[in-house]
């Protein structure tokens, strides 16, 4: 994988675009720690691969929308495909700013990604010392 420093930051090219089509899902392990990367109908997204409840997988979790703010007796579905939820208790965060919907103090955390010249880059704070892909098997 190459890297390239920029001010704040280090941009990791973790594979080719064509490797991570619109509906699917990779895994890259940087300095240890699993990013989960999706493509959510061209729209890229990079968090944090562990729920902070009990450390679950979140790149098995569904992806879809949630209930807004309304009036009573009123509902407006909306964030169609920004919503990532955990597999095994269901808490959802937003996969733009990986803050969770229930509190302003959780999170997964979230990473800027995208697509440049073919490739497919994550940054990160700092330049890492080892970045691969962990293969897995989802069936989103």
């Amino acid at each position: 994988m190459e890297t390239m420093q920029a001010s704040n930051s280090v941009s990791v090219v973790v594979c080719a675009a064509e490797n991570l089509q619109p509906g699917q899902r990779k895994i890259a392990v940087v300095d240890g720690v699993e990013i989960a990367i999706l493509n959510v109908d061209g729209e890229l997204y990079a968090f944090r691969n562990r729920c902070p409840h009990q450390g679950v997988e979140m790149i098995y979790g569904t992806v879809s929308g949630t209930m807004l703010p309304s009036d009573p007796g009123e509902y407006i579905y909306g964030c169609d495909n920004q919503i990532v939820s955990c597999p095994l208790h269901g808490w959802e965060f937003d996969m733009k700013t990986g803050k969770s919907l229930f509190s302003s103090k959780v999170s997964v955390g979230n990473y800027e990604i995208q697509e440049i010249d073919g490739s497919i880059v994550l940054k990160v704070k700092r330049e890492p010392k080892s970045v691969s892909l962990k293969n897995f098997r989802c069936s989103h």
